[in-house]
């Protein structure tokens, strides 16, 4: 049955403004808030589906956390049942505990099977980085442009996404590589085949460790997401992990595949991302993190019984608060239950694929869609003002953002430029809400044409005008006119 666009009642405890106003005395200011202008006030959500205080429902299109679908009722049991029973620390035998390490590493490629658990992605990047450091007692850390990889000051070091916006942010030790992307990036894919870029951008991971090597010194890592998210839902063309892995192993790095964002089935075709680059690929150390407690703080270390055995030799225990806490754990392992019951990887597989090819056809309309690129639920939509150039439709994404939330759909843009629309719904995302979503954006990106068209021809005819005016007139000598036509 489709739920309506209202819940009876209102969830209301205080107006909207009255909320908005004790946030903006109690919450710090750099806490960004989605719609500044007209913020939505979110007080309930079910599979993928949100709500406000007055009960009116909202697709969601983004919120890759809510992984199985939003308060997932055996996700919810799960945790409900094991907070009447036990919360405590990880020092204490628990069943929920070893059961969620072993299922975890059971779902990945045999070298991988130490766990740690933790709270969140920032905390498994900062520990991968750590383990890192004790296997091979190098610093230096090499890190993929726009890249974020969390909120801790030793991954804000290693993020251009952040670091990028700081003055002399970047330090001395970190290692920015282009990302790989073949739409607008530094090796585009109308210059070279797919099999070269790969290779091109690989290269230039090489002569970064070659520098290293020069100086003396080694790498550390290689950080990278195997689809990257906020560096505008880049998806790594064949041969770049592959080469990339194996020019840091010999510079005396780790690999981390940071899947925080992307695994769990996301992809469709495979559990985890960094599988669709084949059986070569596999790293030395895996995070993961948002999906993977559906909403509730829970995070996963997995690497080699090596890189653990390093780790430990360093005499300092790891002991995490809340890490591997029975509750976090029991949801944990309730949200893997529920993706392998419901079937949820293929699911993602067949509704993505739908929607990436619905998509694709709507880009042969509309021409400020420049690229479509994604798998499974992972899709990436590139506006562009101007095909041939590639020039990014920055403003044009926020109007679209905007606009698509008046449509009640809730969807976000990203990349260095913002022009990207990223699609990362929750996996219980259906056929029917890809056409509403697909049918909903050709209307708003019409609208976005019109505007643009109307905009246009007015300009032209200023400029037209001012020209003239200018050509004309003998008190500007014909040196200054360029200048005087700009100025005017």
């Amino acid at each position: 049955m489709t739920p309506t666009n209202k819940t009876s009642g209102s969830l209301e405890q205080m107006s909207k403004n009255d909320t908005l106003k004790l946030r903006e005395r109690h919450i710090g200011q750099s806490c960004k808030l989605f719609y500044r202008s007209n913020p939505l006030k979110i007080v309930k959500a079910s599979g993928q589906y949100m709500y406000n205080e007055r009960g009116e429902r909202y697709l969601d299109c983004i919120n890759n956390v809510a992984h199985v679908g939003h308060c997932h009722p055996e996700v919810v049991k799960a945790g409900q049942e094991q907070m009447a029973l036990l919360s405590t620390n990880n020092r204490f035998l628990h069943d929920n505990l070893v059961v969620c390490a072993q299922r975890l590493t059971s779902l990945l490629p045999e070298p991988l099977s130490v766990c740690f658990l933790v709270n969140s992605g920032s905390e498994a990047n900062d520990l991968a980085l750590r383990l890192a450091e004790a296997h091979t007692g190098n610093r230096d850390v090499i890190a993929i442009d726009h890249a974020y990889h969390g909120h801790l000051t030793s991954l804000i070091d290693i993020s251009p996404y952040k670091f990028n916006q700081l003055e002399n942010g970047k330090k001395e030790w970190v290692h920015v590589a282009p990302c790989p992307d073949v739409y607008r990036g530094k090796y585009r894919d109308v210059d070279y085949p797919e099999e070269d870029l790969g290779e091109k951008y690989a290269e230039d991971v090489k002569r970064i460790c070659d520098n290293v090597k020069s100086q003396g010194r080694g790498i550390r890592a290689f950080i990278a997401e195997s689809l990257i998210s906020v560096g505008g839902q880049i998806i790594p063309p064949v041969n770049y992990f592959k080469n990339v892995y194996k020019h840091v192993r010999e510079a005396g790095g780790v690999c981390i595949a940071d899947e925080v964002q992307v695994g769990f089935g996301r992809v469709g075709s495979h559990m985890w991302a960094f599988e669709l680059y084949g059986e070569e690929v596999i790293p030395d150390i895996v995070t993961f993190g948002k999906p993977m407690g559906n909403g509730h703080p829970v995070a996963a270390v997995i690497t080699t019984q090596e890189i653990a055995a390093s780790f430990k030799s360093t005499g300092l225990e790891y002991f995490n608060t809340y890490g591997g806490n029975p509750v976090s754990c029991a949801i944990a392992n309730a949200v893997m239950e529920v993706i392998e019951k419901e079937g949820l990887q293929k699911h993602a597989a067949k509704v993505g694929g739908y929607l990436l090819s619905e998509l694709i056809k709507l880009s042969r309309r509309r021409t400020i869609i420049g690229d479509v690129r994604g798998v499974g639920l992972f899709i990436g939509i590139e506006l562009v003002r101007d095909r041939e150039e590639r020039t990014p439709a920055t403003a044009e994404a926020k109007h679209v953002v905007s606009r698509m939330k008046d449509q009640k759909i809730l969807v976000s843009s990203d990349g260095p430029d913002n022009n990207i629309l990223k699609l990362k719904p929750p996996m219980v995302f259906s056929i029917e809400n890809a056409d509403h979503f697909v049918n909903t954006l050709d209307y708003v990106l019409q609208e976005v044409q019109l505007d643009i068209d109307q905009v246009i021809e007015p300009r032209t005819a200023i400029l037209e005008a001012v020209i003239s005016k200018v050509d004309i007139d003998p008190s500007i000598p014909r040196p200054a006119k360029s200048v005087a036509i700009r100025a005017s």
